[in-house]
């Protein structure tokens, strides 16, 4: 098998899990299972968590199996840093979030619909510096890893995503909870964080006030 076969077969996995992906965490595909399976409903949220972890293992497989060749090198200096500040901010972050509803047990147990853990506007510490916290973390993780071709296309592929996800998940916030969150929009960056772009504590916790009943 060719170089470039390698490569296309790792941005085609990373491809097809993106979009699948976004699929799966669409209305759309919420109201197709409902149709098909209405008494697993409650389980949707559960069952997703539990696919995009399966489904993860081919398109990392995949990448591992086949590095190519050695492009750049982080110096550990950097690299171990940056790998413990991604994961120290996500694991923080998990504070602000109901896990039991994140995860989809609540939903479950309560045998109602897959949306609980999006019904409430989240805005964590990191929420005041960019939109989309996780994805900011996620990509510096994988850009400060040592880069070989593999690696690079599965950077590339997971880059775009994110940005194209990011953008899928904001038109589901803006018809939740309207106005607000275009003023958070306004105020705070995606992805990439802006020294002049940012909210204090107490305008956080406005808008968090606005979108209570």
């Amino acid at each position: 098998m060719t170089d470039a076969l390698h490569l296309a077969l790792i941005v085609l996995a990373w491809g097809l899990y993106g979009a699948l992906h976004s699929w799966l965490a669409g209305d759309a595909a919420k109201a197709w299972f409902g149709r098909r399976r209405p008494a697993l409903l409650p389980a949707y949220r559960l069952l997703f968590n539990l696919q995009a972890l399966v489904l993860l293992i081919p398109p990392l497989w995949l990448t591992w199996a086949w590095p190519g060749a050695a492009l750049w090198h982080w110096p550990d200096w950097l690299a171990w840093p940056a790998a413990a500040v991604s994961m120290a901010g996500y694991l923080w972050s998990l504070a602000w979030y109901d896990g039991m509803d994140f995860a989809g047990l609540r939903q479950w147990r309560a045998r109602r619909g897959p949306d609980g853990w999006r019904d409430q506007l989240v805005l964590s510490p990191l929420h005041r510096y960019v939109r989309h916290p996780w994805y900011s973390l996620g990509l510096l993780f994988i850009w400060t890893r040592d880069l070989d071709a593999g690696w690079l296309a599965a950077a590339l592929t997971v880059t775009v995503y994110l940005v194209i996800g990011s953008r899928l998940e904001e038109r589901k916030l803006v018809a939740g909870f309207g106005d607000v969150y275009r003023r958070y929009q306004q105020r705070v960056p995606a992805l990439l964080p802006r020294p002049w772009r940012w909210l204090r504590r107490d305008e956080a916790a406005e808008l968090l006030r606005l979108t209570r009943p």
